[in-house]
């Protein structure tokens, strides 16, 4: 049984008839980077309208202040309960007009108020090919482990750890003398270029869930993944 589109009527910026989107970020915000310059693109259908953070010394705050996006820290510390914290994320993303949302290396989990609201609309990048090595350290893990194969993982997030639907995967070879600093420098350059594929998808409307695969569905109606 088909789930759907998993946003068939996306909302649109009115100011760029853009789909305005949320990113979540706890540190450099590499990956920001690399949405923000797809969403620069005259023909991309997304828009960032706002950053958040939960750490005041993120990084990837000047990078958003730079690009003329908003910014706002929502510390998950001075909030006495998750729901709580989760509750003022979701007020803040609203009061943009979010309709999607990324993380970008956002290091709290979610669990409650944003997955009610954001159900099948919170979408994360995973520096491995899930479901091998979900958790932190995946390039480590990867290294110690022996792995032949790595890369990164476009997913929809769930209440689990990186146990979302899988969108997209893009593989990189571990070399032998691979570090994991090596190894995670390879990976970041796929994960730059594979999470603007995934939210242009996203934002155009043509991802569907069909129980737990994800259906990429062209212009043309027909699902082609």
């Amino acid at each position: 049984m088909s789930d759907g589109p998993v946003h068939p009527k996306a909302a649109t910026d009115p100011r760029g008839g853009r789909v305005p989107v949320g990113v979540l970020i706890s540190g450099r915000g590499s990956n920001l980077a690399a949405l923000l310059a797809a969403c620069a693109k005259p023909d991309y259908p997304a828009s960032v309208a706002v950053v958040l953070s939960n750490n005041k010394e993120a990084g990837g705050l000047a990078r958003a202040r730079e690009a003329g996006v908003a910014t706002e820290v929502v510390d998950h510390r001075e909030y006495p309960t998750r729901h709580e914290h989760e509750r003022a994320l979701v007020e803040i993303l609203r009061r943009h007009g979010v309709e999607w949302v990324c993380l970008a290396g956002y290091q709290h989990l979610l669990r409650g108020a944003m997955l009610e609201h954001y159900r099948n609309r919170i979408l994360n990048v995973h520096p491995a090919l899930l479901p091998a090595f979900p958790g932190n350290h995946a390039q480590r893990q990867a290294v110690e482990y022996g792995a032949r194969v790595s890369g990164c993982t476009v997913h929809f997030v769930d209440e689990g750890v990186d146990t979302g639907p899988i969108i997209l995967q893009a593989s990189v070879t571990v070399d032998p003398h691979d570090t994991e600093e090596t190894l995670s420098e390879r990976i970041l350059r796929e994960e730059h270029r594979l999470y603007p594929e995934v939210l242009r998808l996203a934002a155009s409307g043509r991802l569907v869930i069909e129980k737990r695969k994800v259906r990429i569905v062209p212009e043309t109606g027909r699902p082609d993944r």
